[in-house]
């Protein structure tokens, strides 16, 4: 059973219970706002993920943004998804299981759906198991661009693939799905534009294959919030699968970015509030969020705007904030704004999301309460 959320809508910003999933709603906004604008320009769909937010309210604001569809990485994601209303959505991940195909293929009579493959053996699967729910489900191949993750090899063995896919009667071959994962936190640009030059050159290649035999691509999918644009410029992607622009987080924030001034500056938007529980001393305080409300797995989260605290030692439900030399330490019952590390995991340990509207005012005040749908979504 859910938790009750931790504010009442028109609550001050210092009444919000912690610890607490804070969305700056003016923030997210203009970030939405901002890559929807981008994307467009570059003439290519955007396709944001969902696994960032897991949340159909903000999946329908990105949609009437201009979106496709949405993307997420799996089925109970999308089942959850779908049932708040969104209508088209590309689970960018492989699928095995018969209990999960069958619900893939079951959910692909209510709504649009894709899947990607990178075994023979799970095109047949997927195929039978359509067949079965009466219905008919997209396919990408996806392919290993760099990411050393899930994907074929690029090159000829994707006609392979495509060949048996078009002979299965329930499925359809959609196109490509090439994510560079890795490149997304690579710090510089020139690295980045290096990574994904070379997938670029990958998914080209395997393009060419496909045409040669007969296949066309209508998706070739992937980037992220940290190449999109080299993706989107490239010729090659036709659809955008960002998705932590829209809150970024600390990670990101270690990027440096394209020193052309091209890529977009987009800002922190999600931030869990916490409370200062302990204060025995100068030196450090403690706060009541630890690993069960930030994920720690790409570094501790920063304090936000109090230069000289550090988070450091989180243990289950305590994160120690350590005062450097001249820093005014926080006094018991403050509470501090910690931006997380890593946005999509840290997100996935809470039941609500708390809007705020102008943030960081006087004025500042809850507007909204948002379930994070599909929370523990893992199957």
């Amino acid at each position: 059973m859910p938790a009750l959320p931790p504010a009442e809508i028109g609550a001050p910003f210092f009444d919000i219970d912690t610890p607490a999933l804070v969305i700056d709603l003016d923030a997210m906004e203009r970030n939405m706002a901002l890559l929807a604008a981008r994307v467009k320009a570059l003439g290519v769909r955007l396709r944001p993920h969902a696994k960032t937010h897991k949340s159909a309210i903000i999946a329908a604001k990105q949609v009437a943004l201009g979106a496709v569809g949405i993307c997420c990485q799996k089925v109970a994601e999308a089942e959850a998804l779908a049932a708040g209303g969104v209508r088209d959505i590309l689970v960018s991940n492989e699928v095995v299981g018969g209990r999960k195909l069958a619900r893939l293929a079951a959910l692909a009579r209510q709504i649009k759906i894709g899947v990607c493959v990178d075994h023979l053996d799970q095109v047949a699967l997927l195929n039978e198991a359509a067949r079965q729910a009466g219905s008919r489900i997209d396919v990408l191949i996806e392919i290993d661009v760099g990411g050393r993750r899930c994907g074929i090899a690029p090159g000829p063995l994707a006609v392979t693939f495509a060949a048996e896919i078009a002979r299965c009667a329930n499925l359809r071959f959609g196109g490509l799905q090439a994510y560079h994962g890795r490149a997304q936190h690579l710090r510089t640009p020139a690295e980045r534009q290096a990574a994904i030059g070379a997938a670029q050159r990958g998914v080209a290649d395997t393009v060419a294959h496909l045409k040669a035999a007969g296949f066309a691509c209508d998706t070739i999918g992937g980037a992220g919030t940290g190449t999109f644009l080299l993706e989107g410029g490239s010729g090659v992607w036709n659809e955008l699968q960002a998705g932590s622009y829209i809150f970024m987080d600390a990670d990101y924030a270690r990027n440096v970015s394209d020193e052309g001034g091209n890529a977009p500056r987009f800002e922190h938007a999600l931030f869990v509030l916490a409370t200062v529980m302990s204060a025995t001393s100068t030196e450090q305080v403690v706060v009541d969020a630890g690993h069960k409300a930030l994920s720690n797995d790409s570094g501790f989260p920063d304090v936000w705007q109090r230069p000289g605290l550090a988070y450091q030692r989180p243990s289950d439900e305590h994160g120690i904030i350590t005062v450097a030399a001249g820093a005014q330490p926080p006094a018991w019952g403050n509470k501090l704004l910690l931006v997380p590390g890593h946005c999509d995991p840290t997100v996935n340990l809470h039941d609500w999301y708390v809007g705020v509207r102008d943030f960081g005012t006087p004025h500042a005040r809850v507007e909204t309460l948002w379930p994070v749908d599909a929370r523990g979504a893992l199957g």
